[in-house]
């Protein structure tokens, strides 16, 4: 599931100051989504590249009439990404509820025709309103529910009901109730609306997002074999746009389904500084492991791409490559037997600035010896073109 945080800078958080404060948060955070008045649609754009919901309150003129008059003025820029019903309408009860939801207003306009995506805004004030936001949600491509004194069992409710029917978005104000909406039964929100000024919020609700979308695996040792010169090869320093801990690295590998984990360049040398952006990932051949589960070669690999950090403990985040260096090294062959008793081997440096996390700790390749144990990745299946496939493949 892909998660996503929403920010609301309507002009109930105050005047164009205090929304642009709440936009430009958003925007340096990372935030997927920012609410706003349709009126500052265009100033949002030329803040920076964010999705935009625009709510919809004029009335009996549509928005999506504003933007088609708007786009014949070239005024492109005024077209939101999604418009959103329910603010000073029946979703935030400025308008009572009817008592047949075929007679409702703001789900008349859910209903007209548009390219744009539709959502629907719901204050859960009591059940009626959470039938409100179901109804809604068999229109609307978001569908945006706050609480009130809110508690979990109306969320449980709305994801057990519809969380496959809509991009369910709860409201929340701070990043610990953005991690309870995530965590909910299991399955969570698929996405949340944080109302706050708090830019350390913003930024809280954005890590919690990447930290709910990331694997963690289960990491093994495996016995080492042997470890071998092999002459010169082609080998690949990945260097990251994000500085890695002293217990990251990344995973690679001659085979795919065992994948040695090299820890990053973060250690102080008498021979070199520390680069802690970067692991001495291997030769151009081999694997390397991708945010979305999947492998790509080293040789593949150039600026913009993303892979996968991972740490000892088997946490993983992404990060963005800026620049891969390829040049000719000698390199040592290490052979490793897994815990299932499966053979699986890389090549790696000939130097004493590549580290791999062994049971005794850090330690050099070039330290390594038969029957050390070194920490890996090991799943049992074959891939084609980077993606896990059940066929049987042999490499050796």
């Amino acid at each position: 599931m892909t998660r996503a945080v929403w920010v609301k800078a309507d002009d109930t958080v105050g005047d164009w100051d205090d929304r642009r404060a709440r936009i430009t948060a958003a925007l340096e955070a990372g935030a997927d989504w920012v609410l706003v008045d349709e009126d500052d649609v265009e100033r949002v754009r030329e803040l920076g590249d964010i999705n935009v919901a625009a709510f919809r309150t004029d009335g009996d003129v549509t928005l999506v009439d504003d933007i088609e008059d708007a786009e014949a003025d070239g005024e492109p820029d005024a077209r939101p990404d999604a418009v959103i019903v329910g603010k000073e309408g029946e979703g935030d009860a400025t308008i009572d509820l009817p008592e047949d939801f075929s007679g409702s207003a703001d789900l008349s306009t859910l209903r007209r025709d548009g390219d744009l995506d539709r959502g629907a805004y719901v204050r859960i004030l009591g059940k009626e309103y959470e039938a409100f936001a179901e109804t809604a949600a068999e229109e609307a491509d978001h569908t945006i529910v706050v609480g009130e004194d809110w508690t979990i069992i109306p969320l449980e409710n709305l994801i057990a009901r519809i969380g496959e029917e809509t991009d369910l978005v709860a409201g929340v104000t701070s990043a610990e109730e953005a991690k309870t909406a995530f965590e909910t039964l299991e399955i969570g929100a698929d996405s949340v609306l944080l109302d706050s000024d708090d830019p350390d919020e913003i930024r809280g609700a954005v890590e919690v997002r990447d930290e709910a979308e990331r694997e963690s695996l289960d990491l093994e040792y495996a016995e080492v074999l042997d470890v071998e010169r092999v002459g010169s090869a082609d080998r690949v320093c990945v260097d990251t746009g994000s500085l890695l801990e002293h217990d990251e690295g990344m995973l690679v590998g001659s085979m795919a389904r065992g994948l040695v984990f090299v820890h990053a360049e973060t250690a102080e040398s008498p021979y070199v500084a520390s680069r802690p952006f970067r692991v001495n990932a291997g030769a151009v051949h081999a694997y390397v492991r991708t945010p979305d589960g999947g492998t790509k070669y080293l040789s593949e690999l150039q600026s913009g791409d993303e892979v996968q950090v991972v740490d000892t403990n088997g946490n993983t985040r992404e990060a963005i490559v800026g620049r891969v260096k390829i040049e000719q090294r000698p390199m040592f062959r290490i052979a490793l037997e897994t815990q299932d008793g499966d053979r699986v081997e890389t090549l790696l440096q000939n130097a004493e600035t590549i580290k791999v996390p062994t049971s005794e700790g850090r330690t050099a390749v070039t330290d390594l010896e038969a029957g050390d144990e070194l920490l890996l990745y090991y799943e049992d299946t074959a891939r084609h073109f980077g993606e896990a496939v059940e066929e049987s493949i042999i490499e050796k």
